[in-house]
């Protein structure tokens, strides 16, 4: 049985809308908040206590950020990966993509507890699964061979010998034996099979972005569903809370205790009536939840 989240307990964290907010990152040491706006180019920066905002525009769309061991951000751009000097904006190349970048971008990722990047990459013409998994690890690329048609929900289990991955236009979320100390994966299975048929009355969205939490359980964004889903690290789900917001993409654990989620979520190329009945769509959305999250992962080069 989920528990519902009323909307009343879901807030805008900062009342100004993204177009395709992702990739929310909390920074313990800044008291901050990361995200991005893919079609937007840009990386923004929250601090939620002072409500200080900033960003930084970029040259081509992120896809995903990680801090970096040494400062400031990894930014994936679709032409490769770059260094984001937060203190004075420099962005300095680290990599070319290693793919097609007029149908190819990245999207997605986070690091685990090695400092290797994974990072997966969305086929744009979204006819066939020609969209993989990367590991960016000493500044160099390896691909996983995890074939999908658009990369999301990559993440850790607390012990790092589980790696998730979900196929969002198939509605799929894979679960992986991970081996820590090479970057391996093997034994790839089903974790959530999500209804795809998006006529139905009671059609829930496809899984997005997502965060496991100090318990292990798998938080997920559910991308047209208005909602974000709490999994039990068997699938069953835990937890329901519907958001304001038609279009959930990512979420990120914050706030001194870890128990503030942060939501980014997308207004581009959506109706105007789905807009005028969700009107916070493209902010980011904060609600406070009773299990704490877990500290990311910084690149370490």
């Amino acid at each position: 049985m989920s528990d519902s989240t009323p909307l009343t307990q879901v807030t805008a964290a900062l009342d100004q809308a993204m177009l395709l907010g992702e990739s929310p990152l909390w920074h313990a040491e800044e008291a901050a908040l990361y995200w991005i706006d893919i079609p937007g180019k840009a990386v923004h920066r929250l601090h939620p206590a002072s409500q200080q905002h900033q960003s930084w525009n970029m040259p081509q769309e992120p896809g995903a950020i990680v801090r970096h061991a040494q400062g400031g951000l990894v930014v994936a751009l679709r032409t490769g990966m770059a260094h984001l000097n937060t203190q004075n904006g420099a962005l300095t190349p680290m990599l070319e993509a290693p793919y097609d970048i007029s149908r190819i971008r990245f999207n997605d990722g986070r690091c685990d507890a090695s400092g290797r990047f994974w990072c997966g990459t969305i086929y744009e013409p979204r006819d066939r699964e020609s969209g993989t998994l990367y590991c960016f690890e000493r500044n160099a690329l390896r691909d996983a061979h995890h074939a999908v048609t658009t990369s999301n929900g990559v993440a850790f289990s607390p012990d790092q010998r589980r790696m998730y991955h979900s196929n969002t236009p198939a509605h799929r979320i894979n679960l992986y034996d991970y081996d820590l100390a090479t970057g391996g994966t093997s034994n790839c299975r089903l974790f959530k099979q999500f209804d795809a048929d998006k006529s139905a009355p009671d059609y829930g969205g496809r899984p997005d972005g997502a965060a496991v939490d100090s318990e292990g359980a798998y938080w997920c964004a559910m991308f047209e569903g208005g909602r974000v889903l709490r999994l039990s690290p068997e699938g069953e789900i835990l937890r329901e809370i519907k958001l304001p917001a038609k279009c959930p993409t990512m979420v990120a654990f914050g706030g001194d205790d870890l128990r503030t989620l942060f939501i980014t979520t997308g207004r581009n190329g959506r109706s105007e009536d789905e807009l005028a009945r969700f009107p916070l769509s493209g902010c980011v959305l904060s609600v406070q939840v009773d299990v704490a999250g877990r500290h990311e992962y910084a690149y370490r080069p």
